[in-house]
């Protein structure tokens, strides 16, 4: 069956996750924090994710940007930077993750697999807000049919129910998707729901997860996908 959607998950993959604690860092008179940035950055996506399935089985969905709160003053605790004096770098870091930045060949993958005539879309943990917000500073909302979140089905991925907001979106099958992750577990889920799974491995020390669901294709790099469209 021939592709006809690529979805794309936005955290990670076409939105950059360091980057509100790298550009906190490179402000004037953050050098104590441009110490700990790396950690924090760490810390506040693996806490961010764990959060997210932590909720999903045992039946305690919130909104994201709740869980994002939840994670980053984890981060902050570990590094020691969660003190009231230290309240004005949280909210800081939290209006810079509303602006996270693209990772700079997204905008032209998109652009080739729109002008290829496929549905392009975003599906992601993230509230609409967020989504919205990030979607908007990066540039991107032309390139996008629609933007899904879990919101609309109150549950995080890998829920099978996630993954089904796209086919009953664009009304298609599941091997009509292309479904691209940098998270593997993300990919495999997509797999598994029935998605060919793209995983974005940016992170050459990283694995493929040992798991009963496999991605079809690995790449480095987004601007690798529109490859796909002759596979």
């Amino acid at each position: 069956m021939a592709t006809t959607t690529f979805v794309f998950d936005a955290y990670g993959t076409l939105f950059d996750v360091s980057a509100a604690a790298r550009e906190l860092a490179a402000e004037p008179g953050r050098e104590d924090f441009a110490k700990h940035w790396p950690k924090v950055a760490e810390v506040w996506r693996a806490k961010q994710l764990q959060y997210t399935w932590i909720r999903a089985i045992t039946n305690a969905h919130t909104d994201f940007w709740e869980v994002t709160q939840n994670a980053l003053d984890n981060a902050l605790d570990v590094v020691k930077l969660n003190a009231p004096e230290h309240w004005e770098l949280r909210e800081r870091l939290l209006q810079l993750y509303w602006e996270l930045s693209a990772y700079p060949e997204a905008p032209k993958a998109l652009q080739e697999l729109k002008d290829a005539g496929m549905n392009t879309a975003i599906l992601s943990n993230g509230s609409p807000k967020m989504l919205d917000g990030a979607v908007q500073n990066a540039g991107i909302a032309h390139l996008l049919d629609d933007v899904l979140s879990v919101e609309d089905v109150g549950i995080f991925k890998p829920a099978h129910q996630v993954y089904e907001l796209v086919t009953k979106r664009f009304d298609c099958q599941p091997e009509e998707v292309i479904f691209v992750s940098s998270n593997g577990w993300d990919a495999a889920g997509a797999a598994g729901f029935g998605f060919r799974s793209c995983w974005v491995h940016r992170n050459s020390g990283e694995q493929v997860d040992r798991l009963p669901w496999k991605p079809e294709f690995v790449l480095t790099d987004l601007k690798f996908v529109p490859d796909l469209l002759r596979l």
